[in-house]
């Protein structure tokens, strides 16, 4: 049986995005809002990005710097079988807030249905998986404390049963975001997926992405 391993890995927090196997490291100028600041997140225009909540355009610019590190191209009219599987600690909840604010203020009669696609925890991978072409599974996973390591765990599953060719798991908040490309293939691999787990118990963000950047740094040594 093939091992998973992890391929790929794209994270944005503290300001600052990046993927660990191509060492790469960007200061993020201004917000995902504004068009100029997702210059070079994306290789095609992300359609309707600016209707996004921030939970989605987190979790998408993750995925897309996860697959960059993985060397998997994507383009308007390319399908993959690549699953995807995502958590995060707050859920949908800041938009679910908002939306219902809104309805209030609208009189309980009328709300944005452009806020209410957004009251689903996996409306954010659906976006991802629309614009990347992805027709893998998709799952979110109510994990309460959006460990990685869990959705390590499942998107293993997934791959060994041979649902997908690749899967893309990982987390995101309002602020930050960190994803994964695993497959079955240990030549291309960045790490093991146990050193994986090991750094997913890390506690914040960025204590995850120093981790991984000395764990590619002693790769690159060995």
């Amino acid at each position: 049986m093939s091992r998973v391993i992890i391929r790929g890995i794209g994270w944005l927090a503290g300001g600052e995005y990046g993927c660990i196997s191509r060492g790469e490291r960007f200061r993020l100028e201004g917000d995902l809002t504004d068009a100029s600041s997702r210059k070079g997140l994306f290789t095609h225009p992300f359609k309707n990005f600016g209707r996004l909540d921030r939970l989605s355009r987190m979790t998408a610019a993750g995925i897309s710097l996860a697959l960059r590190d993985g060397s998997l191209g994507y383009a308007p009219d390319r399908k993959q079988d690549i699953g995807i599987i995502g958590t995060s600690s707050a859920g949908s909840l800041a938009t679910d807030l908002l939306f219902f604010r809104d309805y209030l203020e609208c009189g309980r009669k009328l709300a944005r249905g452009g806020l209410f696609i957004y009251t689903l925890p996996s409306s954010p991978l659906g976006e991802a998986a629309i614009h990347f072409g992805l027709l893998g599974p998709l799952f979110y996973l109510a994990a309460g404390n959006a460990s990685p390591g869990a959705v390590f765990d499942a998107a293993e599953v997934l791959l060994l049963q041979q649902e997908a060719e690749a899967m893309l798991a990982g987390v995101a908040g309002e602020d930050a975001a960190l994803y994964c490309l695993l497959t079955k293939e240990p030549e291309q691999r960045l790490c093991d997926l146990s050193a994986a787990r090991m750094i997913a118990a890390q506690g914040s963000f960025i204590d995850m992405v120093t981790a991984f950047q000395e764990l590619k740094k002693e790769k690159d040594k060995s």
